[in-house]
């Protein structure tokens, strides 16, 4: 079994000669108000930009620095809610599980199973995914190589799964900072499979705020439009309309009302490439 190139997501392509797919929602489910009016605003996106839109959000924060941060609204509240936004919307839906018992009910719902970067060699986890018969998105663990990446996808496709995404975040440098190898990107595309770049969580500072994460926001467009000058087939984005205030990542986090622009310029770099070297138009 080889993967499938693009990567059926729900209604989307994922790959070369597809638009853009842009996975993007809050950090953590909060609220179903809130979830809702993210994912209403990026179903506008949706229709006025060529991108492929898929709302994201966590019913669990399970790898939080401080056993007293806010993880969430749990697994059976998170799932309805991200049912909710789905039928309200018409937008595919992701979240991310961190056990294995938790990817049937995940993919009752979910039109994508997220894997935690730190959770990426888990192999009962990633075969547990793979049952589910969604696409699966594998976050690279941020002490990986990006040519070990080979073994998760082997792993989801020895469980059965063929629509699979890689997804970048930054490699650990050091103590409390986290650093992006572009040549990763193009590593990672070899093995036949679409490569998303997060850049929300690529600019993290691992544990700087004591008992909570940091963040440079202001260096998150910069890295988007890098990742597209190289080559990527999605992007992620996590979005808040008042970061500040969420209760998970919010220094990393692009304000609702600027991602629009954000998306514009990344897509200005995105189409640049192509022109400047043509990809492949998608598998018959």
């Amino acid at each position: 079994m080889t993967p499938r190139l693009p990567a059926l997501i729900g209604p989307h392509h994922c790959g070369p000669g597809q638009p853009l797919v842009v996975i993007a929602g809050p950090c953590v489910i909060e609220t179903e108000s809130l979830c809702l009016q993210i994912a209403e605003t990026l179903a506008a996106l949706a229709r006025r930009l060529p991108i492929q839109v898929i709302f994201k959000a966590s019913f669990d924060k399970a790898n939080r620095t401080s056993a007293g941060a806010f993880r969430g609204v749990g697994l059976e509240e998170g799932l309805a809610i991200l049912g909710r936004v789905r039928q309200a919307t018409g937008l595919p839906v992701t979240t991310d599980i961190h056990l294995p018992e938790q990817a049937a009910a995940v993919g009752s719902v979910c039109d994508l199973i997220q894997i935690p970067a730190f959770l990426c060699r888990q192999t009962d986890l990633l075969l547990a995914a793979a049952a589910t018969g969604r696409a699966v998105n594998v976050k690279k663990g941020q002490f990986l190589a990006p040519a070990d990446m080979k073994h998760p996808i082997a792993k989801l496709l020895a469980g059965g799964c063929q629509d699979i995404c890689l997804c970048e975040r930054g490699t650990f440098f050091g103590y409390g900072r986290l650093v992006n190898d572009f040549a990763g990107l193009i590593t990672m595309r070899s093995f036949g499979v679409p490569v998303i770049f997060d850049a929300t969580h690529s600019v993290q500072q691992p544990a700087s705020l004591g008992g909570a994460t940091g963040g440079d926001r202001a260096l998150v467009e910069p890295l988007a439009r890098a990742a597209a000058a190289v080559g990527i087939d999605g992007v992620f984005f996590e979005t808040h309309p008042d970061p500040d205030t969420s209760p998970s990542d919010g220094p990393n986090m692009v304000p609702l009302d600027a991602l629009e622009g954000v998306l514009e310029r990344v897509l200005r770099m995105h189409a640049a490439r192509r022109a400047c070297d043509p990809e492949p138009g998608p598998a018959v």
